[in-house]
């Protein structure tokens, strides 16, 4: 990408009311989250999941709320909880300037 390019980029961003970046799953595992894809983070995470034989898509779905509440709230609770303890990396604090 040439300089006025990025010049151009630039000026359209700091015009903008708002800029969404997706950064995928890694920023946060670089932060210790654990990979909630992955079935040995996701069960690193909810051992008790685990033990259960559960995956990831079968409790992470609205239907869980329909067909197990207790179970739907108590896994966003803890997911919640762990974003909550979570110190982000260096990556996060230069996104956001």
């Amino acid at each position: 990408m040439n300089a006025a390019a990025l010049d151009e980029a630039a000026a359209l961003i700091a015009q903008a009311d708002a800029l969404v970046v997706t950064a995928g799953a890694g920023m946060g595992v670089d932060s210790g989250l654990p990979d909630f894809r992955g079935r040995d983070g996701f069960w690193r995470a909810y051992p008790a999941l685990g033990r259960a034989g559960l995956q990831f898509t079968e409790v992470a779905s609205p239907d869980t709320f329909e067909r197990d509440p207790r179970l739907a709230w108590g896994f966003y609770g803890h997911r919640l909880g762990l974003y909550r303890r979570t110190v982000p990396h260096a990556g996060f604090a230069l996104l956001r300037r």
